[in-house]
């Protein structure tokens, strides 16, 4: 009995590893299930990999390999821990693909770019003690100042978070966070917290919001939100230490679209009611596995589950009864030559969001915009791979971190008179 049961636990933990190396595509509620089930395999593979040889050593005590059935399980059971060294050894090139990506969008010598006295912030070392311990604890030297109002919307208080370093000085950069959930769930206290409190011990100004979510909300409630709280950050920020004049925006699946919109249309009054004369540019953009075309004019997705959630809970209407609304609250239809720098970010192994969205909006970007536009397409990375340390998240946070030294570079010689423009990548 203890062979089978040992059999049937390799069979169980082989079918993770092999999902995690294989996702599924296709269809919503298959594609959905794939993820749930290979984001923490993908990621964690070495956890996975001491857990399973924990299990493994019980069951070899309990007598599991003196029959034929364990003895198969345990074949099974080193195979599974073999394609787990895969998944492991395809997240660490992460750093190279990411690497890659700015060397073209921004040139080889990208890194000279950075002001020196923040050279020494970018390093390529791996603290193994977080991917030990993977949930992105608060560090000591962050202070995070918690649920500030920024509006009211129909009787609905709107928070934002700040993260700063203890001694948080004058003048520093921004970092916009927007948090993901489809339009219809998450908060701003779960998402992109590595890069945050990585970017805040390196002095930068962290601010991560809360915007009302459907289907109380229809689109472009969502956007109009995220604008309020970017138009408190440029009249409070200073307060915090932050650079009221230095914005970027990051934000992953849902937030990455909000993230790309906010970047793609500033001081558009269709986006601002009530405060159209509002500034809400921003300096550049970091979209992870984002949605940029609702009207999916590529084809990218293999299924109709995205139109199904936004017909009946985001946009409440069909593309045929409002296809203006649909029009507008793409991406990819406000691509236009005056658009930030771009760094687009999406996994190959991305489960709920098919990598081709990424591909056909940066091919629009780099087509139309005057600004560098970097694209790293992470090998083997599911959706919210970066939302707790592990090697992936580690090696593409701190390509990020050198991507927004290289804006902040430019931006800060600029205001000196010293400007020297990045080149383009077309």
């Amino acid at each position: 009995m203890i062979s089978w049961l040992f059999l049937a636990v390799s069979l169980w933990g082989a079918a993770f590893t092999w999902n995690a190396l294989f996702p599924i595509t296709r269809g919503m509620r298959i594609s959905a299930v794939s993820f749930a089930a290979g984001w923490l395999t993908s990621e964690l593979a070495l956890h996975h990999v001491a857990w399973q040889a924990a299990a493994t050593l019980v069951f070899g005590l309990a007598g599991a390999f003196g029959a034929w059935p364990g003895q198969i399980g345990l074949g099974i059971t080193v195979l599974s821990w073999l394609g787990l060294g895969m998944a492991q050894i395809r997240a660490a090139r992460a750093g190279r693909v990411a690497d890659d990506a700015l060397r073209e969008a921004l040139g080889a010598d990208y890194r000279e770019r950075v002001l020196p006295e923040r050279r020494e912030e970018l390093g390529d070392r791996i603290d193994w003690r977080r991917i030990v311990q993977p949930l992105p604890l608060r560090t000591a030297d962050v202070e995070r100042v918690k649920d500030i109002r920024y509006a009211r919307e129909r009787g609905i208080d709107l928070a934002l978070d700040v993260y700063h370093g203890r001694n948080p000085g004058s003048n520093r950069p921004v970092l916009l966070q927007i948090h993901g959930g489809g339009w219809v769930m998450g908060s701003k206290n779960e998402q992109a917290l590595p890069l945050m409190f990585q970017l805040a011990a390196h002095g930068w100004v962290c601010v991560t919001v809360n915007y009302r979510l459907s289907p109380h909300a229809t689109f472009p409630d969502h956007l109009v939100d995220v604008k309020k709280a970017l138009v408190w950050i440029k009249e409070n920020i200073a307060a915090y230490g932050g650079d009221p004049n230095f914005i970027v925006v990051t934000g992953g699946s849902a937030g990455g679209h909000l993230a790309a919109m906010v970047a793609l249309t500033p001081n558009d009054s269709a986006f601002q009611p009530g405060f159209g004369d509002k500034d809400t540019s921003v300096q550049g953009c970091v979209p992870f596995y984002g949605v940029y075309d609702f009207l999916d004019r590529s084809h990218a997705w293999p299924h109709d589950g995205l139109q199904g959630v936004l017909e009946k809970q985001v946009l409440k209407g069909s593309r045929d009864e409002i296809p203006e609304l649909w029009e507008q609250a793409s991406p990819l239809s406000h691509v236009h030559a005056e658009a930030p720098p771009f760094f687009v970010i999406h996994g190959s192994g991305d489960s709920l969001v098919p990598v081709g969205e990424a591909r056909v909006f940066v091919k629009a970007l780099r087509e139309k915009s005057r600004e560098p536009v970097a694209y790293a397409e992470i090998p083997g990375a599911q959706h919210a791979f970066e939302i707790f340390h592990s090697v992936r998240t580690v090696r593409v946070n701190q390509a990020v971190e050198r991507f927004l030294a290289v804006l902040h570079a430019r931006y800060a010689l600029a205001q000196r008179g010293e400007a020297k423009p990045a080149p383009l990548l077309h």
